[in-house]
């Protein structure tokens, strides 16, 4: 499912117009992107929760040219699935 299925899904779901489940969407997006651009975590009960990593600098190598280079820190977001969602996921056919 993809950004546009997910908007039309709503849409169909609770009987509104498309340009309303797009403004809801995109809201609800911004506001998650915004929480975890500031380090803070999401968490939705029985689907999972969203956190940032943070992860150190090291040597890595370029793989043309095999040179060791320095990769510096990072933070990226991690998912991590809720117990009811992976149930859910294994139990499907």
């Amino acid at each position: 499912m993809n950004k546009s299925e997910l908007i039309e899904a709503l849409a169909q779901d609770i009987n509104i117009p498309h340009r309303e489940a797009a403004a809801i969407t995109n809201t609800v997006i911004e506001t998650m992107t915004e929480a975890l651009a500031k380090g803070e975590s999401i968490e939705i009960r029985g689907f999972g929760s969203f956190v940032i990593k943070k992860y150190g600098s090291y040597e890595g190598r370029n793989p043309k040219t095999g040179r060791k280079i320095e990769v510096k820190p990072k933070k990226l977001p991690f998912f991590k699935v809720g117990k009811e969602l992976r149930e859910k996921v294994n139990n499907s056919k």
